[in-house]
């Protein structure tokens, strides 16, 4: 019994952190229509600012190293918003929209390397050890993330229903043509998406540190996973995303006891494929 709970709240831990990815693809997909292939590589950036910049080389505490790291990527994602997504929402074709959020990407992941090396490195004393309820054994990491992921999942629910920001974010991922009519400014609507999601980003590169060695390839597989949450649930819809992020965290733990867990990668694409043949707009249609 205590490894079946071990493993689910393993599989919810990451299903959180897919849940996140999800929930930013749906903050840009309603924001500008694009998907944005980037944010891999945000979540990169994101990791390498907070371990390689703040902690280890300006030797910041990580509260507030972790302050930083936030301000950053939101000036970061406004920055980045005035710059290329802006203009690419107004592309005529949004095949060379989502071929500019992959060169973006690529930018970024480049300008990484440029900066802080092509070695991997890890932060020893980040969120290690692990935390014993009863005889039950939890990652201090995968505690915290259940526990972060959780708050902003639900901060993002009461922001955007009842607060005059989310509301006019909601307005402009419904029609921007009558939420400009309506004295609404699409441009810096969409420039405060992307700082969000920017920050939403930031927050998973942070919460994998512990997980995984700080190096190039550590997001481009939670990227794709959390794509795949999405396209299961439905993109567009906010609470889809977090559904299917958890669900996929839970059937890819689990599954790996049945196969290999070498393999596990494979059966989250394998979910992927089928729902991209069967049901495209996912179990909950084209909710918002």
């Amino acid at each position: 019994m205590q490894v079946f709970v071990q493993l689910l709240i393993t599989g919810i831990a990451m299903g959180f952190i897919y849940a996140l990815v999800g929930i930013e693809y749906t903050l840009i997909w309603n924001a500008t229509g694009l998907l944005n292939f980037s944010h891999d590589k945000f979540i990169l950036f994101g990791a390498y600012m907070f371990a390689g910049t703040y902690v280890l080389s300006l030797g910041l505490p990580p509260a507030l190293a972790i302050l930083c790291t936030i301000i950053t990527m939101f000036l970061f994602g406004v920055i980045s918003a005035y710059v290329i997504f802006n203009p690419l929402s107004r592309l005529s074709t949004n095949l060379f929209a989502v071929i500019g959020t992959v060169i973006l990407g690529r930018i970024i992941t480049e300008a990484i390397r440029l900066i802080w090396g092509p070695l991997p490195f890890t932060l020893d004393s980040f969120l290690r050890g692990s935390i014993h309820i009863g005889s039950v054994v939890i990652s201090k990491s995968h505690l915290v993330i259940i526990v972060v992921c959780s708050l902003i999942t639900g901060g993002l629910q009461v922001f955007f229903k009842k607060t005059k920001m989310g509301k006019a974010m909601r307005c402009v991922s419904e029609n921007k043509t009558a939420a400009s009519l309506m004295g609404i400014n699409v441009s810096r609507n969409i420039a405060f998406t992307v700082g969000l999601s920017a920050v939403i980003c930031a927050t998973i590169g942070i919460l994998v540190v512990p997980i995984f060695n700080v190096e190039l390839q550590m997001s481009s597989m939670i990227g794709l996973k959390g794509f795949a949450a999405g396209v299961i649930v439905g993109f567009g819809y906010l609470p889809g995303a977090i559904a299917g992020g958890i669900f996929l965290g839970v059937v890819e733990i689990f599954g790996s006891m049945i196969i290999p867990s070498v393999y596990k990668d494979c059966l989250s694409f394998a979910l992927l494929i089928l729902f991209l043949l069967i049901k495209p707009s996912g179990i909950l249609g084209n909710r918002r």
